[in-house]
């Protein structure tokens, strides 16, 4: 698994180049903006984890380089804890936001759950959570203590598709709006967080503790299988 890692802070590129050969991972690393868009064109990253303030190009232009070509998830780590600096790197096209100091085992956790295979949109795709099976393309649910088949509304399945199809990566409140009702509604949060209790109370075992769709506070949601 290779990943690049972006920061201008020498210690911190050494640290993690550390890290993360340790974790049996081909490292390759960028001092600036400028230089992690030309490695990743270079390497072809499986993974990047990126700094947002760096010289050359800010973390913000180097996802909007790679968003031009390429769905490498993206993991930005960052000093900067004000929440609309997190919210413009995920508009742009990260997948998870770190903020600095973070421990180590959390990052590495971060990394791989970026990493997971995305559930595909084949024949059989789908998945088994708690005590339900979900088939994307069947648009079918199914109790599987009891075999009982699950009704969901149309905009139901267009949200849980969406997070399905993101396992383990953070969607934030825009993208879900804008997929599911449209851009007009981007500012209509009441209707997400309706649905997404809707979608708790038919899917979790405990809605009150979901342990799959899990909300971001501030940011978004994230479906989170077995």
């Amino acid at each position: 698994m290779k990943i690049l890692i972006a920061d201008d802070d020498p210690q911190i590129l050494r640290a993690l180049s550390i890290t993360f050969t340790a974790s049996d991972y081909d490292v390759v690393t960028a001092g600036d903006g400028a230089a992690a868009l030309r490695r990743a064109a270079e390497h072809h990253p499986d993974i990047v984890v990126l700094d947002l303030g760096m010289p050359q190009l800010s973390g913000i232009d180097v996802i909007h380089g790679l968003r031009g070509y390429s769905t490498v998830p993206i993991l930005v780590i960052s000093g900067r804890m004000d929440s609309i600096d997190k919210v413009q790197a995920l508009d742009a096209g990260a997948d998870d936001y770190v903020t600095k100091p973070f421990l180590t085992d959390e990052l590495l956790a971060r990394v791989r759950a970026l990493t997971r295979r995305r559930l595909p949109l084949r024949e059989e795709s789908g998945a088994t959570f708690g005590d339900v099976r979900v088939d994307l393309v069947a648009r079918s649910v199914v109790r599987t203590t009891d075999g009982a088949d699950i009704h969901l509304t149309r905009t139901e399945w267009r949200l849980l598709e969406t997070l399905m199809v993101n396992a383990g990566r953070l969607v934030t409140q825009e993208i879900l709006l804008t997929e599911v009702w449209g851009p007009q509604h981007i500012r209509d949060t009441g209707y997400l967080r309706l649905y997404i209790r809707q979608l708790r109370k038919k899917l979790e075992r405990d809605p009150g503790t979901p342990r799959h769709l899990l909300t971001e506070a501030g940011m978004g949601y994230r479906f989170v299988p077995e």
